[in-house]
């Protein structure tokens, strides 16, 4: 199916049909430009089972009405979106010949949507679903949104998977969510074949029981799991710890902590790690921005660097800002002043123009599978408005990418601050 622009909505909104209709979806933040699909065939593929349309369901229809339905790891609320505006089987059901009750004398009532629950690590993610349930004309609370840090349902019927590019972050979730899953529940994962591998399958079997997976459907595949609530899958293994390099400035040999999900869970990698050699020291009473903060090894070498200094940590993802507060309180202790928001970048209606000192950056390249310099732009823009005249923005990147130019254009100066044959730590004042 080729995504289709629709006018009357989003310039960026495509058009995607599932079994029960057609809605128009798009990513967060709403681009103009954007090329990406808020949905793929993985997606269209997991309805298409549910609605017995299938060789994977033999035919059959899943029992949804009246079941707890979890969606976890939908990356732009397109799975949610589709559960929440589609008629449930029951409400759906005309009445019979043969009933005895008197035909109403007004308008039928509307179908009855389902109600599932997602469970997000993205705060982007959970922005597109609310966005998205609004342009389909459904209420926000038809769909309960939670993310990864929130206590799971007690009890689950059907959960679907939408694969992670972290296989940590979905061994974390597994183990989560098992104790809510039942021998009736229904199990079904969905994704591109180049996202479910062997190491997939064996997560599946170890936390939740015997899998399988579906023939492919247009480079989308299916996993089915069946529970097996007996099985001994042993503890949770996250978060993870370890200590850092004894050689990198102000936080060597500090410990880190990481949630399943963040970057680099296992050691420090080496961007971080020259960027930890060249960090400016903050100025007492500076407000410090560790943007796109991760397990949050920047800031809190900052901190430790300036004493004094106000930390703020900012990631769209909520387990990396889970990591940044228990990195930044093991080191710097329970009371050390610091904030922890989980935002889209530098959000104007977060951040009030002119009120940062000094904005400390690793962005990411990828969005899910995509390369794209968006969240970078984005960053970079965000962290302009928000700075005071003469703060500045110190930015580590891979060489090839060229943020120098985007940073010249923005904010008229760049400085290389470092430099290796990989990396680069850049530096803009905001004149």
């Amino acid at each position: 199916m080729n995504p289709q622009t629709t006018p009357a909505s989003s310039p960026s909104a495509t058009t995607f049909a599932t079994p029960w209709g057609t809605l128009d979806l798009t990513r967060f933040p709403v681009d103009p430009r954007e090329r990406l699909r808020a949905w793929d065939a993985a997606d269209e593929y997991l309805l298409r089972h549910l609605a017995g349309e299938t060789d994977s369901a033999g035919g059959a229809a899943t029992e949804l009405a009246g079941r707890r339905i979890v969606v976890l790891g939908d990356r732009w609320g397109a799975l949610t979106t589709a559960l929440a505006t589609a008629p449930s089987a029951e409400s759906a059901t005309a009445p019979s010949a043969e009933s005895t009750t008197e035909p109403s004398t007004g308008p039928a009532p509307a179908p009855a949507p389902y109600e599932p629950v997602q469970i997000s690590d993205s705060h982007l993610g959970r922005q597109a679903t609310r966005e998205n349930l609004a342009r389909a004309g459904t209420a926000v609370d038809e769909a309960r949104l939670l993310t990864t840090r929130d206590t799971p349902p007690e009890r689950i019927d059907v959960l679907l998977v939408r694969v992670p590019k972290s296989l940590a972050l979905l061994e974390d979730q597994l183990h989560r969510l098992a104790p809510a899953i039942h021998p009736g529940t229904v199990v079904i994962g969905t994704g591109m074949v180049t996202e479910i591998h062997t190491s997939t399958l064996q997560l599946f079997e170890k936390v939740l029981g015997p899998t399988r997976t579906s023939l492919a459907v247009r480079k989308a595949r299916l996993i089915l799991c069946t529970p097996d609530p007996a099985l001994d899958r042993g503890p949770n293994p996250w978060p993870h710890r370890y200590a850092l390099p004894s050689d990198i400035g102000a936080a060597a040999g500090r410990t880190v902590v990481n949630h399943a999900g963040t970057f680099c869970a296992e050691r420090l990698d080496i961007g971080t790690r020259f960027f930890l050699a060249h960090l400016p020291t903050p100025a007492p009473g500076d407000r410090v921005v560790d943007l796109g903060c991760g397990n949050g090894v920047v800031g809190t070498a900052a901190a430790l660097a300036g004493p004094g200094a106000e930390l703020l940590f900012v990631d769209e993802s909520h387990q990396a800002v889970a990591s940044a507060e228990e990195t930044f309180r093991t080191n710097l202790g329970p009371d050390a002043p610091a904030e922890f928001r989980t935002a889209d970048a530098l959000d104007p209606a977060v951040f009030a123009p002119g009120s940062v000192d000094l904005v400390l950056n690793n962005p990411p390249f990828h969005s899910h599978q995509a390369t794209t310099d968006a969240t970078a732009w984005r960053m970079f823009t965000g962290a302009r408005r928000a700075l005071r005249p003469g703060g500045e923005l110190w930015v580590v990147g891979n060489r090839h990418l060229g943020y120098h130019v985007k940073l010249r254009k923005l904010f008229g100066n760049c400085q290389l601050v470092a430099g290796n044959p990989k990396f680069v730590v850049l530096r803009a004042v905001k004149r």
